[in-house]
């Protein structure tokens, strides 16, 4: 039972920021998920792994409350989503059979480091050109493939790249987050198959698993989000555009520093 409250508070604390910042939750998910399979004496080979999964199946579901919630305030570019979706769909796939292949540690010290990366972009603020616009077919597939692989290597939904790629394009923040809440569905949904496929019959999987993606965390966690990330929705509409970076970038800090050092620990 003490397990179940914990999946319902990381789940709450994930809606919200799915709604506020379009990131799916994940930046939340699966550092906090890493220390609970720990306590919980999952063999540490899996450990990240499990966190990975579990975090993009969990965002299918928060993503489509999120988004929903985004849509209905028009904030939601279709044209873009539907041009860039089947380079996630590549790159997303593709990440999940890499990490299925690399170690416990690999996957946290890439997790901080690309965390620790975006966070300085994103704090930093650097403004795009005038004139720069969503890139042509070849362009917007290759963005894709590139968000996708990096998402699902991370576990993220479409935010911590979407969002950035969004701005350096001239789309306005709020539409920026909108959009790259509807990225972070195909993540979702392909990542979250990619690691229950690419885990299918692992070693020192614990029980209640569906390949990399546990079962309790998950029912615990979508219970919470998908009812919380349009208060995060909300949010977003009513803060101001620099605040909300301070907010995306200061909380990615904290995730990264979190991540490197259990290394080391």
């Amino acid at each position: 039972m003490t397990y179940i409250a914990i999946y319902l508070v990381v789940g709450t604390v994930a809606g919200v920021m799915a709604g506020l910042l379009g990131i799916g939750g994940g930046l939340i998910i699966v550092p906090l998920l890493t220390v609970i399979f720990t306590s919980l004496g999952i063999n540490h080979s899996v450990i990240v792994h499990l966190a990975l999964g579990t975090s993009l199946a969990s965002i299918v579901f928060t993503s489509l409350s999120s988004v929903r919630s985004h849509f209905k305030r028009g904030s939601v570019n279709r044209s873009v989503v539907a041009r860039i979706t089947p380079g996630i769909i590549a790159g997303s796939y593709t990440g999940t059979w890499v990490a299925a292949m690399l170690s416990t540690n690999i996957l946290k010290a890439f997790f901080g480091l690309f965390i620790l990366y975006v966070a300085t972009q994103m704090l930093v603020g650097i403004k795009p050109k005038e004139g720069r616009t969503i890139p042509g077919t070849l362009g917007i597939f290759g963005s894709g493939c590139g968000i996708g692989l990096f998402s699902s290597l991370a576990g993220i939904g479409g935010g911590t790249l979407g969002v950035p790629f969004l701005v350096w394009c001239n789309i306005k923040i709020h539409e920026a987050i909108g959009t790259a809440a509807g990225i972070g569905f195909p993540i979702a949904i392909t990542g979250a198959l990619g690691y229950i496929i690419n885990g299918w019959g692992a070693a020192d999987l614990p029980p209640h698993c569906l390949g990399y993606v546990y079962l309790p965390a998950l029912i615990g966690i979508v219970s919470a989000s998908i009812l919380t990330a349009p208060l995060g929705v909300k949010l977003a509409h009513s803060l101001p555009v620099e605040k909300l970076r301070k907010i995306f970038a200061m909380l990615l800090y904290v995730v990264s520093a979190k991540m490197l050092l259990s290394i080391v620990m």
